[in-house]
């Protein structure tokens, strides 16, 4: 059903995802810290090398960049036969309003694994900053990395972006600005494209939207043209509108963007909004072996 079509209590059911599972959210996020933990632990025991870089002047404008060894002793490889391994940048969800890159760390035991560097990104949250403010801090921290790479120890010409859920969108906006020009690919788990359901929600009332900002900042409003090629993907646990939402963007990469004719876009069974995205980096997934396929590419677009 049309979101227009919905009443304001079914709009607000609708987006908030967490209806689905009874309500209660907080084990997902334990888990994401938790999990962060262990992985910054194992990779830096790995011999993997963990750094803080600040891509603007606000504490919050920072990431955590972690880089596996140049030895193979605890690596396998598999990714890369340069002497740079590719990177997978991560924008966490929360609704633009909660989390951050200390619960975001799960992905890099993987990556290191592989043979691949990882970042996950921080970002000012709402309401201390404007959504068209969170949208420019990413770019700008992708444009960091892009900018210091060689520095920072990974092939510029190899960046995976991927984002859950509100990173999702945050990560489709970064594609559809300037810096998609060096992405290699982009993975999309859970977003959300069109935000103007939101607006008269209690998902809003930190993000202040009116119908046109959420117009504006919708990247299922905007040209999909020179998208990189990406993975769309959501779980079967998840509201129809959160379903209906990945399932048109999907076909709108498909219409609009020459890289995404066969753009491989699915369903996770028995996973829902807040955990499907704990396969991003598993390659014992259908999403974490797609990840790396999109990392082992060598030539950029």
């Amino acid at each position: 059903m049309d979101w227009r079509q919905l009443s304001s209590a079914d709009r607000e059911r609708e987006y908030s995802p967490s209806t689905c599972i009874g309500g209660n959210y907080q084990p997902f996020i334990a888990a994401y810290a938790r999990q962060s933990a262990d992985a910054l632990a194992k990779t830096t025991a790995y011999g993997a090398h963990w750094s803080r870089h600040q891509y603007g002047p606000q504490a919050t404008q920072s990431l955590r960049l972690c880089v596996p060894p140049r030895s193979d002793k605890h690596t396998k490889h598999q990714l890369t036969d340069t002497s740079l391994p590719p990177l997978l940048v991560f924008i966490h969800g929360g609704y633009w309003q909660e989390l951050s890159a200390t619960d975001s760390l799960f992905p890099a035991s993987s990556c290191v694994a592989q043979g691949a560097a990882f970042a996950a990104l921080d970002y000012t949250l709402a309401p201390h900053a404007t959504l068209e403010q969170i949208c420019k801090e990413c770019i700008q921290a992708v444009q960091y990395l892009q900018n210091n790479s060689t520095a920072l120890g990974f092939d510029a010409s190899r960046i995976v972006l991927a984002g859950s859920s509100a990173g999702a969108h945050l990560a489709a906006m970064v594609a559809q600005s300037q810096s998609s020009n060096h992405l290699c690919g982009v993975v999309l788990v859970s977003g959300i494209y069109e935000l103007e359901p939101l607006v008269g929600t209690s998902i809003n009332a930190a993000l202040g939207l009116s119908a046109n900002q959420a117009q504006a900042l919708s990247p299922s409003l905007i040209s999909c043209k020179d998208f990189p090629q990406a993975v769309v993907c959501y779980g079967a646990v998840e509201t129809d509108q959160f379903k209906l939402q990945s399932m048109a963007f999907a076909n709108q990469l498909r219409a609009q963007s020459a890289l995404n004719a066969g753009l491989e876009a699915f369903e996770v069974p028995q996973r829902n909004h807040f955990d499907v995205i704990m396969d991003l980096t598993d390659t014992n997934t259908r999403l974490g072996q797609a990840t790396f396929n999109l990392l082992s590419r060598i030539e950029p677009y």
